[in-house]
């Protein structure tokens, strides 16, 4: 029987206004880009930034507001072009700089953002 590796996780919690520069370490500390997702929870919203190296998680966790502008990461890692726009879409965020930006319409969608509480409020 091979021996199991155990995935590591490690959460940050992380500021707006400093995510470009941790996300720049990370790249350069060898770190690839896992995923990027939100989600809301009890009223707030967060985007977790994941990262691997060496089988271990490091995921920056930044709370946003809405309406918030949020620095696009594909300068830095061209992928996240699929991640921001996906949350553009389902949320109503919008990064800055976003490297392919499809404007909300890179998913079709029966109604805009459906993944954020406060536009069904709305509607």
């Amino acid at each position: 029987m091979s021996e199991e590796k155990h995935l590591i996780q490690n959460i940050i919690p992380a500021e707006l206004s400093e995510l470009t520069d941790r996300v720049q370490d990370m790249k350069a500390a060898g770190y690839r880009l896992g995923q990027l997702c939100a989600a809301e929870a009890g009223g707030q919203f967060h985007l977790l930034y994941s990262f691997d190296k060496d089988c271990v998680l490091t995921n920056l966790k930044l709370t946003v507001r809405e309406g918030e502008e949020i620095p696009s990461i594909t300068g830095i890692y061209w992928p996240a072009f699929i991640y921001e726009n996906e949350i553009q879409d389902l949320f109503g965020f919008r990064f800055k700089h976003l490297a392919l930006n499809y404007n909300g319409k890179f998913f079709k969608v029966a109604e805009p953002t459906p993944w954020n509480p406060q536009s069904q409020k709305e509607g």
